[in-house]
């Protein structure tokens, strides 16, 4: 392989990859909407693409064109690390099929798919033909650095190196605590944007304020939550009470957004002490950088959803068995057992898919099948801890077996909608995101097409794909060793499980219901970087270092340009939802004030009941939706003395929440002649 003598190369083509992803990442329609990225049609792209995307690209492809042309031999070593046939076919095949997700129009569909493919396809030459470029002394300075930092390659995987978080782990774990935060100051602003969110943020706040359960609303009308459930003559949150119990602690301290980003971190340091369990402490290392580096990390921690503490809880039941297996005691048993029941607290049914998974797992402790002693320790364990479930729905419900969620979707949409299985009556009706009602196979099929799609945009963010070192491991024939089978287990587990529910996940956040997959997915792609070293390594050893310099690009460019993108075209204001009454909200001026908002359920009316008290009754500022002359007589009623302000939301005012009357006494109020109903 020729490789120039100068850096001028190397710089031409980091800047072209970089000016080339930038540019084709307009080309997405994303934006903060409830739905699926997409391309533009091949038959708009040329008049709705920003014209200097298309001159960018147009010169990318000149480029690469020309230096296959020129040098056809130039990246056959790396091509050469392949085995090619069968293999590569149908890696080929999976890269094409993950490219794009699915469109009402087959040919559209279709047309994506070829044009997201070759976008991919454009980007991963270009990354090739810039690390060949580099001169060699440059390329061998960045290959010792890595060797100092992950340490040095070795034949085959090497044995486990058991050990805690070290010093590499710390600093890459408090780097993701400071991205993650400061993703959600910036772009999340400190705000629910999701409805769950909305719910999961009030159950915690009343339960920091030591209620399981609040009074019914003065008007139920004007302060309908998603998610909340009256009964009995209370009002209180349908979703299960782990997370909302963990986001408490937040709640209590006053920083409930920070809860995630911590939780980010140590998701950190317990993978790399698990994966220290199971692997040569490099791979370990490799996989928890593809783990801080990865979008849907960050993002997920950036939020107030619930799947960050589940992945936290998993990984500490997983690292207890790891160490219950290499030296059976009772400790392990225990958090493993009490780690997997939070699991199950937090979302039921990832709950049981640990719980299978690890109890199996268990099995092999000191490698002899059948002890049972561990393992009956860490299940009865799991059962009282999952037990907790059973007091709680007795003090909200009235019954152990009576379930909030199930109570509040059977009310809703009708009886056995939310449940797992098959049948005609799956499914709450969400056409836009679930796009067949009922659930059967064909469903299952559909919803694996939209996460694989999206675990190839957001795992890694990379721009030739986030699975492309996965889907190397097939023409490498690469030999998995038994933890590698491990991996590719808990994902099938997941996956698996998951089939049996109708919903996908949606597009917010990723494929959220496959996240407990991501350890394992990174882990995958670290050792399919180490093969694709170590088949690189019995030629010049330059190659090895070249396919870790791509590895690096790739990773460098997704958080350079890649998350900034999302932070801001999708997540900044995601659903429309905004803080602009956290200020009013806490201003002493308007004590005493009802605060009538105009506009939809959500985002508007949701938005602004973030920043109500607990206390629905009490002096502070109250944000109530105005749904029409009947809740508002009603509100007078309820509040006689207060003062009201008419507040126009977002989705009426396209823009910032805006007050646009007020104060009125309830006499003013009633006399207002403009009583048309705000939008539904």
């Amino acid at each position: 392989m020729t490789r120039s003598q100068g850096m001028a190369g190397a710089v031409a083509w980091a800047t072209l990859l970089v000016a080339g992803q930038a540019a084709t990442l307009q080309w997405v329609q994303a934006g903060p909407t409830v739905s699926y990225q997409h391309y533009y049609s091949l038959a708009n792209l040329l008049t709705a693409a920003p014209p200097w995307t298309l001159v960018v690209v147009l010169v990318q492809m000149v480029g690469v064109v020309a230096v296959l042309l020129r040098q056809p031999s130039r990246l056959a070593p790396l091509f050469r690390l392949t085995d090619g046939g069968w293999r590569l076919g149908l890696a080929g095949l999976l890269f094409f099929l993950t490219s794009a997700t699915l469109s009402r129009a087959p040919l559209s569909y279709l047309g994506e798919l070829g044009l997201a493919t070759g976008i991919q396809l454009l980007h991963l030459v270009t990354v090739l033909i810039l690390v060949t470029s580099f001169p060699e002394q440059p390329l061998a300075r960045f290959g010792s650095l890595m060797d100092r930092v992950f340490g040095t390659r070795t034949p085959g995987a090497g044995p486990p190196e058991p050990g805690g978080p070290d010093r590499f782990a710390w600093v890459v774990a408090c780097l993701v605590v400071v991205v993650a935060a400061a993703l959600s100051v910036w772009s999340y602003q400190r705000h629910p944007h999701v409805p769950d969110e909305v719910v999961y943020l009030l159950q915690a706040r009343y339960l920091a304020e030591g209620h399981l359960t609040l009074p019914l609303p003065p008007v139920p009308e004007a302060f309908n939550l998603n998610l909340m459930l009256e009964h009995a003559g209370r009002w209180f949150s349908s979703i299960p009470p782990g997370w909302p119990f963990i986001l408490s602690i937040g709640a209590w301290l006053g920083t409930p957004w920070l809860v995630n980003p911590l939780l980010g971190g140590v998701n950190v340091l317990l993978a790399y002490a698990l994966l220290r369990e199971l692997y040569p402490r490099r791979t370990a290392r490799l996989a928890v950088v593809l783990l801080a580096a990865s979008p849907w990390h960050l993002f997920m921690a950036m939020n107030l959803m619930t799947h960050t503490a589940s992945l936290c809880a998993t990984l500490g039941a997983a690292l207890a068995v790891a160490r219950l297996r290499r030296q059976p005691g009772l400790v392990p048993a225990v958090v493993a057992g009490i780690c997997i029941g939070i699991v199950g607290l937090i979302r039921p049914l990832e709950g049981i898919a640990v719980a299978l998974f690890l109890g199996v797992w268990s099995l092999g402790a000191r490698g002899r099948w059948f002890r049972f002693a561990p393992s009956a320790v860490m299940t009865v364990t799991t059962a009282l801890t999952s037990a907790l479930v059973f007091p709680y729905n007795t003090a909200l419900m009235g019954s152990p077996n009576k379930f909030p969620v199930m109570a509040y979707t059977d009310a809703m949409f009708g009886p056995g909608t939310n449940a797992l299985g098959f049948g005609p009556n799956r499914g709450l009706g969400w056409g836009g995101l679930d796009p067949r009602p009922g659930h059967d196979a064909l469903d299952v099929l559909i919803n694996a097409n939209f996460n694989l799609f999206q675990l190839n945009i957001e795992l890694l963010g990379w721009a030739s794909g986030s699975l492309v070192l996965l889907l190397l491991l097939l023409p490498l024939r690469a030999k998995l060793h038994r933890a590698d089978w491990g991996m590719l287990a808990a994902v099938g587990m997941i996956v698996g499980l998951h089939s049996f529910y109708y919903f996908s996940g949606g597009p917010d956040f990723g494929a959220r219901y496959w996240y407990l997959t991501i350890v394992p997915l990174v882990v995958l792609a670290a050792r399919g970087l180490e093969e694709l070293e170590s088949r690189a390594a019995t030629g010049r050893s330059l190659e090895a270092v070249s396919v870790q310099a791509a590895v690096t690009t790739l990773a460098l460019v997704a958080l350079m340009l890649f998350v900034p993108w999302r932070a801001t075209d999708k997540y900044f204001r995601y659903r429309g939802m905004r803080p602009d009454l956290r200020a009013v909200a806490a201003s002493p001026d308007m004590a005493g004030s009802i605060l009538l908002i105009r506009g939809r359920w959500h985002p508007d009316y949701s938005s602004a009941a973030t920043y109500n008290p607990v206390d629905l009754t009490g002096p502070e500022p109250i944000f109530a939706w105005d749904r029409g002359a009947q809740v508002r007589q009603a509100l007078v009623a309820a509040y006689p003395g207060r003062r009201f302000f008419v507040v126009l939301g977002p989705s009426v005012t396209q823009g910032e929440f805006s007050i646009t009357a007020g104060p009125m006494t309830a006499e003013e109020l009633l006399a207002r002649a403009d009583t048309v109903p705000p939008p539904p």
